[in-house]
């Protein structure tokens, strides 16, 4: 029986046309592309101000195959059409129906391609407002395998008037996900944390993605409390951290 891993490998000509599509007029710069986890379990987590972009920026970067939990939206064609159609009006206001109306024949095309083929690239689909806990537990069971699992912090977009507009508050996930394969099966997973700026810019907009990876963190930096106690402490370092690895790319 055919893996993931080995069904990645052939699948990769696709996935490239799939992060070109979503990344057309895009450049990439990376700082720190030799910090990622090259094997084993291994969490990347940062800041999520793109959509789709960020995601197929890390397809670009990380040297490995990744798993990510995605919007069960985005596997549907209608659906997506409206998603990327909202992210377009968010970001250009009513100018962005005019792009959604010239950029319409293009969008087709990507929007059917990514619905068709967005299950072959290791997404988890899931209803991100209904299932957080089964996302979780579904993540920690790749984690166990030893796989790459991406989980990305925000709603696709920068929010202006918060603190920090490119750096949401992170959730626990990630926190819990590390607790419980320590505590439970002794599996000290690495954390890698990285920074995203420029992907804000809309899709089919000319503009560079930079990209910081900072050194793998771990749970057992915070273990030193409770579980409420080390689940905060790990959320609050995670975040600081993305935070200061954002300032050194701006």
């Amino acid at each position: 029986m055919v893996n993931f891993e080995e069904e990645f490998k052939k699948f990769k000509p696709v996935i490239n046309r799939l992060t070109n599509i979503a990344l057309i007029g895009k450049k990439i710069e990376v700082k720190g592309q030799e910090k990622f986890v090259k094997e084993g379990p291994n969490v990347i987590v940062g800041n999520h101000v793109g959509t789709f972009k960020d995601i197929a920026v890390l397809f670009k970067i990380v040297p490995r195959p990744i798993f990510f939990t995605a919007n069960k939206m985005i596997f549907e064609v209608n659906e997506f059409n409206q998603l990327i159609k909202k992210h377009l009006v968010r970001h250009l206001k009513s100018f962005g129906l005019f792009v959604d109306l010239y950029l319409r024949p293009l969008k087709a095309y990507f929007v059917r391609y990514i619905a068709t083929n967005i299950s072959r690239v290791g997404t988890i689909p899931v209803d991100l407002a209904q299932n957080k806990r089964l996302a979780i537990r579904r993540c920690e069971q790749y984690l166990r395998q030893g796989r790459a699992v991406v989980a990305l912090q925000g709603r696709g977009r920068v929010v202006k008037g918060r603190a920090h507009p490119y750096v949401p508050p992170f959730r626990y996930g990630v926190p819990v996900m590390a607790y419980n394969l320590f505590t439970q099966d002794n599996i000290k997973v690495p954390i890698t944390p990285v920074a995203i700026f420029g992907a804000q810019i809309p899709f089919g907009f000319p503009g560079t993605i930079k990209v910081n990876v900072g050194d793998p963190v771990y749970i057992t930096d915070c273990l030193k409390e409770e579980f409420s106690h080390a689940i905060e402490c790990f959320r609050e370092l995670l975040e600081k951290r993305v935070k200061e690895l954002f300032l050194e790319i701006v």
